[in-house]
């Protein structure tokens, strides 16, 4: 159970000729300013949705789920309006408290002829007429406006959306005219996932450093072991050491980035071990190991712990590429535009190959193919793996000679080829089927599987003279079947080309990432984080008063958020948090007093907010019962005692105390309201004493006698502003509830 103690809370513009439409700005400024999130409603689509505004303002709709996302009109009228002050009525995307819904289906109407908004005005107003409607009296309006699920860069399945009123242009700083009955479409069911998410989108992606390693020199390319898990870094020497020669093969743990062994020997052109840098990782090797290339011909091999790496010097030109050959024992070499497949052991090559120009590949063993990129003649070569040769040509546009990197997709084949400050996908078959254009020069990219994850890391040109640099790399992620990001961008500060091109490696899930930065001479471990996103949203539940309510949300996130519920009493309006629940099963015991209020649980961590839609908790009181007053989560305090009084409720309910032949304690109204007290006795003589400021008042009931009242003003006064209070709780009490489209759909405690 968790108790609550406390009672809840309770321009002018110039005119316009008929007919013109607004500037881009004007209409700009029409958006509407939000309220809070969506509030509940019945799951009756045909049952008219009401809700308060701050100043007491009624807005009604004759419905709110279940609307048809082709296209349905719908009445909406208002009463209690200002007469001041023009209004206008739309359905928007709602953004939050205080925050402006954008976009709105059709603007706001300032034209006199959109069907999907209406524009109310004081009478008299200058634009009353084609323009806009006039208000009723008291401040009333009746109208209809067309609706549908998306339209005018709005779509009501991926957004909250609602039903709105606000000030029009002309005081478009005035929140006092804001209400709001959020709404939802067929197919919207209650209780799915997803949540609202308030400062960034539910389920945001981003990575964030958490360790920088020094331990490995300069480093030129990483590779992150399959089976051992270890961090392999080819490095070369970096200057800043002065004394240390730092060039060869580091193996390092991931999680810390200590070095666990450097081979920094390897076999020259004589066979003699001489101190090497590690140029370029060509693939695991069973077990533990890696095959890679050292300056300037040669290939070896090693493993964490070895004194030295095995190796053999080849025969022609500088080596620019390696990858893993077609069978064990074998690489492939590029040497400039030859590309060979050589046995490791030996040195000797079983077959050659030489192409138009180029001196760059990926192989994809999976389809039998190398993709060589000749980046001088903007050209991309498939040589076929079984027959040796190359089997088409395909442009590389906008290469203009940089050299980039070309990398395969394992799970579609599709070949990355990064071109200048831009990512160029090719399909299995050459066919050009994406451009990623960055701000930055694209220099090498990973894949995950497991995620369906492309990982690109990005540096700086380096030459701050160039307005286009300023120093910082990025990483950017994207998803390998639509291509679109799918992380937050990441800048990566300090990061550039012009001392060598930066490498990135994957742990499998995507979870970390491992970026090299050689111009400072450090690997940066990056780890992945996840706003909250529901996995379970609580439903509307109806209840008699005295049962008790369990409301469930659970989220998921990385962080693991932290979950607080808040509560509503006027019709979502404002919220408050409901004290010491942190938990994500939400129980308490309903009260009568708390017929209509809202709750939704607030996920947190370290990456953003997300809400749960709010869902509506009606209570009826039990047969032959009375109302007792709120002691529960709603934000009420006090409880029923034989012969006592109730104390708190939400200031709509004083104390109701009921006697059966003993002297009635007292009892004090919630916070709104002044005191009172009351006896009652089986004799028959009872009397209800003291004058309520406001709300509450003890009233009192003879077991068998008559009841008179003290101090008159007491029961008019607390049943006038009684009446008013659950009225307006009656108002509030229907509403919509409104979701994004979930990841994976639940269902809310019913």
């Amino acid at each position: 159970m968790t108790p609550t103690p406390g009672t809840p809370p309770a321009g002018t513009g110039r005119p316009r000729r008929p007919g013109r439409r607004l500037s881009a700005a004007a209409v700009a400024a029409l958006l509407l300013a939000a309220v809070p999130a969506g509030a509940a409603v019945s799951a009756d689509a045909s049952a008219p949705k009401s809700a308060t505004g701050p100043r007491g303002q009624k807005l009604t709709v004759s419905a709110g789920t279940g609307l048809d996302p082709a296209g349905q009109k719908i009445r909406v009228t208002g009463e209690g309006y200002g007469t001041t002050a023009g209004i206008y009525v739309a359905l928007c995307k709602d953004n939050g408290a205080n925050r402006v819904p954008s976009p709105c289906l059709g603007g706001a109407d300032m034209s006199g002829g959109s069907k999907n908004s209406q524009w109310i005005v004081p009478p008299g107003d200058p634009y009353e007429g084609e323009l806009a409607l006039p208000f009723g009296p008291g401040g009333t309006f009746d109208v209809e406006i067309e609706i549908k699920a998306e339209g005018d860069g709005l779509d009501c399945a991926d957004v909250p959306c609602s039903v709105v009123t606000r000030a029009d242009h002309r005081s478009s700083g005035d929140r006092s005219q804001d209400v709001r009955i959020p709404v939802a479409f067929a197919g919207q069911e209650p209780g799915e996932g997803g949540g609202e998410g308030v400062d960034v989108p539910a389920g945001t992606v981003s990575y964030k450093p958490a360790a920088e390693f020094t331990s490995a020199g300069k480093p030129l390319d990483l590779l992150l072991h399959p089976e051992s898990k270890k961090l392999y870094v080819g490095a070369d020497n970096l200057p800043d050491t002065a004394d240390v020669d730092e060039r060869g093969l580091y193996v390092l743990n991931p999680a810390d980035g200590k070095a666990e062994s450097w081979i920094s020997d390897a076999p020259g052109s004589t066979g003699a071990l001489r101190a090497s840098a590690a140029a370029r990782i060509s693939g695991p090797l069973p077990g533990d190991g890696v095959v890679y290339n050292y300056p300037l011909r040669g290939v070896g091999s090693a493993k964490a712990g070895d004194a030295a790496a095995s190796g053999v010097w080849l025969a022609g030109s500088t080596i620019t590429d390696i990858a893993p050959g077609t069978a064990a024992g074998t690489v492939l070499v590029a040497q400039g535009s030859k590309l060979s497949e050589i046995e490791t052991a030996t040195g000797a090559a079983t077959r050659s190959l030489t192409l138009p120009g180029g001196n760059q590949f990926a192989a994809d063993h999976e389809r039998d193919a190398v993709w060589f990129s000749d980046f001088a003649a903007g050209k991309l070569h498939r040589v076929d793996l079984d027959s040796f040769t190359v089997t088409g040509s395909f442009d590389l546009p906008g290469a203009d000679g940089m050299t980039g990197f070309t990398e395969t997709d394992p799970v579609s084949g599709a070949v990355w080829v990064g071109v200048n400050r831009s990512v160029l996908v090719f399909d299995a078959t050459g066919k050009l089927v994406k451009t990623l254009v960055g701000k930055d020069l694209a220099r090498d990219a990973a894949f995950d599987a497991e995620s369906g994850r492309a990982f690109v890391v990005r540096q700086d040109g380096g030459d701050l003279s160039d307005p286009a640099n300023d120093n910082n790399g990025t990483l950017t992620v994207y998803g390998t079947e639509d291509f679109a990001p799918a992380a937050e961008e990441l800048p990566l500060p300090g990061n550039h080309s012009q001392s060598g091109a930066a490498a990135v490696a994957v742990e499998p899930g995507g979870a970390t990432v491992f970026v090299s930065s050689p111009a400072e001479g450090k690997v940066t471990r990056l780890v992945r984080q996840v706003s909250p996103l529901v996995t379970q949203a609580p439903a509307d539940r109806s209840v008699k008063d005295g049962e008790e309510v369990s409301l469930t949300a659970r989220a998921e996130g990385t962080p693991e958020p932290s979950v607080r519920w808040q509560v509503s009493t006027d019709g979502a309006q404002t919220w408050r948090e409901v004290e010491g629940a942190a938990e994500p099963v939400l129980t308490f015991t309903a009260r009568t007093a708390q017929d209509g209020y809202r709750y939704r649980a607030e996920f947190r961590n370290d990456v953003g907010t997300t809400r749960t839609a709010p869902v509506t908790l009606t209570v009826t009181a039990a047969a032959g019962g009375t109302d007792t007053g709120g002691s529960d989560a709603s934000g009420g305090s006090g409880g029923a005692a034989n012969g006592g009084g109730d104390t708190g409720g939400d200031g709509s309910t004083g104390g109701d105390t009921t006697g059966g032949g003993t002297d009635g304690g007292s009892s004090a109204g919630g916070s709104d309201g002044g005191s009172g007290s009351g006896r009652a006795s089986g004799s028959g003589d009872s009397t209800a004493g003291g004058t309520g400021s406001t709300v509450g008042g003890g009233g009192v009931a003879g077991g068998s006698g008559a009841q008179t009242a003290s101090g008159g003003s007491l029961a008019a006064t607390g049943l006038t502003v009684i009446s008013v209070t659950l009225l307006a709780a009656a108002l509030v009490g229907g509403g919509a509830l409104l979701h994004h489209r979930a990841r994976r759909r639940t269902t809310g405690l019913a």
